[in-house]
């Protein structure tokens, strides 16, 4: 009977695997510029414009 080797993709057991593999630097750079992106306020201005369009979309829904 021939022995089968596991898949190369396959992660290696040492504690807890790494779900990411060998991209798991890029995923930790991205959570962590999402992390500050989403932590950022929202400027003033914009929040104004935002509030703007919600009372404009109720407006024109009804004409």
């Amino acid at each position: 009977m021939a022995r089968q080797d596991p898949p190369a993709a396959a992660p290696q057991k040492r504690g807890q695997a790494d779900p990411l593999g060998t991209n798991s630097e890029i995923g930790r750079k991205l959570k962590q510029y999402y992390d500050d992106l989403v932590s950022d306020e929202v400027p003033d201005r914009f929040a104004a414009l935002l509030s703007q369009l919600a009372d404009a979309e109720p407006a024109k829904k009804k004409d």
